[in-house]
């Protein structure tokens, strides 16, 4: 079943244009009221959690979807600046229906997104997502230009997000000198108290929002700033995080970049020798490097690919009973903490393995070899199947050709964006480079805008 509103991470797009125009947001109430009140008992008034990231777009956009859910009989508890995975958690820890975030994750602060969790944290399955979108888009007629309702933050449902991170982790954090970057984005205010309350003396950057500011040059997306800002101060680890805080990046004293793959990497081993690791198997994307998959062969370990995105990785993990999983990207789920990726989860995790070490992430990594790897982005007019363009077929095959077991291309459409993704993997930097940029140049000539 195609969909026209959900992507692969909720609704997205740009502020104010459909389909996060006011009246279609508000049919997006309208909708998810209907289907919360279907969910519900029926002796109890449901209630929504709302919460967003610090794009100046959230305000409106959260008043809307507020008033359609009040028209429709919904209470909503506003948790106002928040995580999407502390979202997540509230949903399923309290007595909500639903939860919904108001974030576009990575995307700069003019996108914005809407995305619902049902009460057991768990994001809609594709077959709700459907229904749900086809009740938004009989309504948006009706919705006219949409309504609006004034919401007051409650303060306590932060405080018991991080409450629960803290007390996930064993001991305490004193004696690690620690540089956060938050991205300007919604883990700004909640990191800094969460891992100063653990005893870690923290540096900060990137935790100052102005509505406009949000992953612009910061965050898990320009972890090069994050880098700088370690070896400058000599702290022992830094940790990166997007808009909406649902990944972590991770920085080594010695400036080694440690994104997913080495959490999985790491999570793995450490959850194999604690026998925490049913079946022994990690599941990643198709984007993880074939370096982990070599690594934690060496464990004793299976990893299974997915597609690229948390949803499916989460649904893989369900369907084998893995308990760990992630994206190269830092989406990694610890599923004896969380249904999704959580950004501040992952770091407790990875700093908990690496207290014993003394935090040296690089001994601990060492046994990771990454394959020089590159992702172009090419931005197209449509989407066209790969399949029936014989001219990006046969580069694809030339490549793949060329490098025999020692690389991989893979190459997919954006699930968000208008845009073609090309990665090429291979034993050097210059030849993976040359190869992703001469699959790109067919693409453009077939599909480029």
């Amino acid at each position: 079943m195609a969909k026209h509103l959900f992507g692969t991470d909720g609704i997205r797009g740009v502020a104010g244009e459909y389909p996060l125009d006011a009246g279609t947001v508000f049919a997006f109430g309208l909708a998810l009221g209907t289907w919360a009140k279907e969910h519900s008992p029926a002796q109890s008034a449901p209630e929504v959690l709302i919460g967003m990231d610090t794009r100046e777009s959230g305000s409106w956009l959260a008043a809307t979807v507020a008033a359609g859910l009040a028209k429709r009989g919904v209470v909503t508890r506003f948790a106002g600046l928040i995580t999407t995975p502390g979202v997540a958690y509230l949903t399923r820890r309290d007595d909500f229906v639903a939860g919904v975030m108001i974030s576009a994750s990575h995307n700069p602060y003019q996108d914005n997104g809407l995305k619902v969790f049902d009460h057991s944290g768990f994001k809609l399955p594709d077959i709700e997502e459907h229904h749900l979108e086809e009740q938004i888009l009989a309504l948006v007629q009706e919705s006219g230009r949409g309504d609006s309702l004034a919401l007051t933050v409650d303060e306590g449902l932060d405080a018991e997000y991080v409450d629960y991170l803290v007390s996930t982790f064993p001991g305490s954090l004193e004696g690690l000198n620690l540089v956060l970057d938050c991205a300007h984005g919604a883990a700004s205010h909640l990191a800094p108290e969460l891992f100063t309350r653990l005893g870690a003396a923290v540096t900060l950057t990137g935790c100052s929002p102005d509505g406009r500011n949000i992953n612009a040059g910061c965050g898990a997306l320009h972890v090069a700033t994050l880098r700088e800002k370690v070896l400058a101060a000599g702290a022992q680890v830094g940790v990166a995080f997007d808009g909406d805080a649902d990944r972590c990046m991770m920085v080594s004293a010695a400036g080694r970049i440690i994104d997913g793959d080495h959490v999985l990497f790491l999570g793995g081993r450490h959850l194999k020798a604690c026998s925490r690791l049913p079946g022994d198997r990690v599941i990643a994307t198709v984007m993880s490097n074939i370096g982990l998959e070599r690594a934690l062969r060496r464990e004793n370990i299976s990893m299974a690919r997915t597609p690229v995105g948390d949803k499916y990785v989460l649904e893989e993990m369900l369907r084998t009973g893995a308990t760990l999983g992630g994206e190269q990207s830092g989406h990694v789920i610890f599923r004896e903490f969380a249904n999704t990726g959580d950004g501040m989860l992952t770091a407790l995790r990875v700093l908990e393995i690496g207290r014993a070490a003394g935090y040296d992430l690089d001994g601990l990594c060492a046994g990771l070899q990454i394959f020089p790897q590159i992702l172009v982005n090419v931005r197209v007019k449509n989407r066209r199947p790969l399949d029936e363009l014989p001219s990006v077929k046969q580069a694809i095959h030339s490549v793949e050709s060329a490098f025999g077991d020692g690389g991989r291309v893979l190459v997919r459409f954006s699930g968000t964006e208008p845009l073609a993704r090309v990665m090429v993997e291979g034993p050097d930097d210059e030849s993976v480079k040359a190869s992703a940029e001469r699959i790109a140049s067919v693409i453009r000539e077939e599909l480029g805008s």
